[in-house]
Formats: C-alpha cells, structure tokens, sequence
C-alpha cells in the first residue's frame, strides 16, 4: 500500500472501509440518479487529496530528501521531504498509488478533477501559469474549454493541477510570518534562496515545498495577491499600498543577507568539522597511531585557516549589513521628518500665519469687551434693590432657622426624657416585684425551719 493511500485509509472519517466500495466505483452516474451521494464522494475525494497534498503524500515525482540542523544546545541533524503539497500531478502514477487489492482503481476520479476544475478549487497549471485573475469567478470564462472536457482528465499523461486551498493557505501564512513583528524594511527584502530556505516548511514541519511550489506560489504573492514584488531573483513585500518596485539597492541587499546567511552556515560546519578531527586527533594518540594523529591535526589546521578566513569575511559583510539598515533608518526618520514639515505647513497655511492669529485675537478681545459692556448697560436698566432690606431679609431668615433648631432639639431632649421616667418607673416596679418575691421566700424558709426544730415533746399529748 503507498502512502499517499495510508495516510488517507488512517486519517479521513470519509473513508471508512464500508464506503470504499461507493468511493472506488463507477460514480458518476449518480449525477443524475443521486445527486446528493454524488456530491459527497466528490467532496470525500477532493477534501482527501487536499489534505494529503498538503502533507506532502501526493507527489508522483522522485521525491528528494533534503539534510539540515536544528539550532539548539548542539546541532541536530534532521531530514525532511521534499515533494509537491500546491501541485497534483494526474498521471498514471496517482491511479496507481490509490489502488486497493479489493477494489482496484479508483474509476471516477476524473470526475472528481473535473469538477474541482468547475468549482476552480483546482485548476490546470499551464492555464494558472498564463491567465492571470484566473482564480477571480468572472474571470473563469477566459480558460480555454478544451482544458475543461469532463471525464478525459486521467488522459492528460503528466496534467498538473493547482490545488487552490493549499495554495491560497500557503500564501496567507507567508504573509503573516512576513509581516508580523513589526520588521524593518531590510527584513521585507529576500533573495529566492533565502525566501525558499524561510519558507520551506510553512504548509508542514516535517516536509518541505518543492521547487514547482515555489514557482507557484511566488506568481500567485506576487499578481494575484500583489503582496511582493518579484522579479526572478529578489522578493520584496509591500509594507504599504503603494507600488514597491525591485531596484538595484534592494538586489544588493538580498545578495548581502544571502552571502551572510551562508557564510554562517559554512562557519558551523568548519567548527563541527574541526571538533570532529580534535577528537580523532585524541583518538589516535589513545591508540598510538601517531601517523592518523598528525594528519587530523594537519587537516584541523587547515580548517581552522579557511575559518579565520571567514570569520574575518563574516565580519565586514556583517558591518556592511548594520551601516546599511542604520542608513535605511536615516532615510526613514528623514522621509518622515520631511512629511512631518509637509502637515506644518499645510496646517500653518490653513492658519493663515502669525499676523493673522493676533488679528483674531484681538478682535476676540473687542467682541468679549462688547458683551461685558451691554452687560453693563442692562444691569443698569434693571430695578434699584435695597441691599440693607437684603440684609434684614436674610438675618431674618437666619434667625428662623435657629428658633426651629432650638425648637426641634427641646423637643429631642422631652422625649429623651420622658423615655428615662418610663424606663425608671418599669425598673422600680421591677424591683418591687423582686423585693415581694424575695419576702415571700424569706417568709416559706423560716416556716420550714420552725417547723423543723419543732420536737415530739411539743405536741400536744393525747387525752385519757
């Protein structure tokens, strides 16, 4: 069983072993008869090879395995995939790797393309290549019908198709990791190396794009997305709306953090190389073979030679690098100190200058000198008031207010009063009533003791 068939018995829900025989026959009969379970195994198809092209499964081409390291504590080497996750390739080789033993071939696949093809969710890399706004719903017309014949799609030979959703997902992840973070307008510059080396595993970890999802991906940030310029070699992502051009400064920029990029990487290998002829240096010393000894430490200076060398070389292009993004920072603050003066100047413009400021300030002042001055003259036409009848008023007034105070404090102070007497009276006669009570019990105990001591001789004897 391929993988590309594994992985989809294993992962998608639409495969279940008893829908296989539905998926794997002859369905597009069902298009008239049962639209509706014609639908479905369309939709189980296409959503399967997606996903699987977007893993890496899909790809009927030799499938290259690409060697590098994980910066961490100490390198570790890795090796990822290198294979088709925009691209299906709808030769002979894709019917074969979805083969079952029980079932055979898938039969209606071509269905399946054709009406991806329909719904443009996939569509013919040549046509994508030489169309543009093909992926725009008014723009579908001008695809050449004979790519759209139904049915004949496994006929092609080596047709490939781009798989839109990938493609459009892939697009909207590089663009995130692009402009996320604020960067500079160096870091929107790459060269196609370093763009495929950053972006190599953005759909998946563990595989990387191929080179024909590059080239398809490039043409579709570039016009369908218009978020790079691109001119073959040097990408540049567009911070703003307007038009960013590729210039000369920003191929020389790319080509600086290229050459860094890869002098550091060669600079890691030559010291693991080095470590590497240290240790077998010590080895053979360990076991005498004094020959294999001097030829690791030969061969380890000779190393440590061209790492000098390119140590030194690292440092300039690294100080070339700094001089250019503080110049470009320069040129930044200028640009925006020059846009800065710009709105100054329109604002004073609007202004109208110094001389037109005091000319409406003071005439400010001589509008404000009239309103105080009619304020003036209708305070003077208004009634003559008393101020000592005011004074009388209000010390009348004053006056009330502190014989009701007095009034309601005496009232206050009766009741608190009256509520002491109540509460004396309740008290007295409580005490009364506990006075009575105690007598009563004084009197019932001397009783009891009198009649205590009382003795026999007391009684009264009986009569003869």
């Amino acid at each position: 069983m391929s993988d590309l068939l594994n992985y989809i018995l294993k992962n998608e829900d639409a495969f279940r072993r008893n829908r296989l025989p539905s998926l794997y026959s002859d369905f597009t009969t069902q298009k008239k008869t049962n639209p509706d379970g014609y639908a479905v195994n369309i939709a189980a198809w296409e959503a399967a090879l997606n996903r699987a092209a977007k893993r890496g499964y899909t790809s009927s081409r030799g499938v290259r395995v690409r060697s590098g390291s994980v910066t961490s504590d100490k390198n570790v080497s890795i090796q990822r995939k290198k294979t088709d996750h925009l691209l299906l390739r709808t030769d002979e080789s894709l019917a074969r790797d979805l083969e079952l033993p029980e079932w055979g071939r898938p039969v209606a696949l071509g269905a399946v393309f054709d009406e991806a093809m329909r719904k443009r969710t996939m569509i013919p890399l040549s046509v994508y290549k030489t169309t543009p706004g093909c992926l725009r719903k008014n723009q579908w017309r001008l695809i050449d019908p004979a790519a759209l014949s139904p049915w004949n799609v496994m006929s092609w030979g080596v047709q490939e198709l781009v798989l839109v959703e990938n493609l459009e997902e892939a697009g909207d992840l590089v663009i995130k990791k692009a402009t996320s973070g604020r960067p500079s307008k160096l870091d929107l510059i790459l060269s196609k190396e370093s763009f495929v080396e950053e972006y190599s595993t953005i759909l998946h970890d563990a595989t990387e794009l191929s080179d024909s999802d590059f080239d398809v991906l490039l043409l579709y940030l570039s016009r369908d997305c218009g978020a790079i310029a691109y001119d073959g070699r040097t990408i540049k992502f567009k911070s703003t709306d307007e038009p960013a051009e590729i210039t000369q400064q920003d191929t020389t920029i790319a080509s600086i953090k290229t050459l860094i990029s890869t002098i550091s990487k060669q600079v890691t290998d030559m010291e693991s190389k080095i470590a590497e002829l240290t240790q077998s240096a010590k080895t053979a010393l360990t076991n005498k073979n004094r020959i294999s000894a001097l030829s690791a430490v030969r061969s380890k200076k000779l190393v440590e030679h061209n790492l000098s060398q390119r140590l030194t070389t690292l440092a300039q292009l690294e100080e070339v690098y700094f001089k250019i993004e503080g110049a470009a920072g320069q040129v930044e603050i200028v640009q925006v100190m020059e846009a800065s003066t710009g709105v100054l100047r329109g604002l004073h413009a609007q202004i109208g200058g110094a001389e037109r400021v005091e000319d409406v300030v003071e005439s400010l002042r001589e509008e404000m000198a009239k309103v105080d001055e009619v304020g003036s003259i209708i305070n003077e036409a208004g009634p003559v008031i008393d101020e000592g009848e005011i004074d009388d008023e209000l010390e009348a007034m004053e006056k009330s207010d502190q014989e009701a105070k007095e009034e309601r404090e005496a009232e206050e102070t009766r009741q608190r009063l009256a509520e002491l007497d109540s509460s004396k009276e309740a008290s007295d006669e409580a005490a009364r009533r506990a006075q009575k009570t105690k007598d009563v019990d004084s009197e019932l105990a001397e009783s009891i003791d009198r009649l205590s001591n009382m003795s026999v001789e007391d009684s009264p004897l009986p009569a003869k």
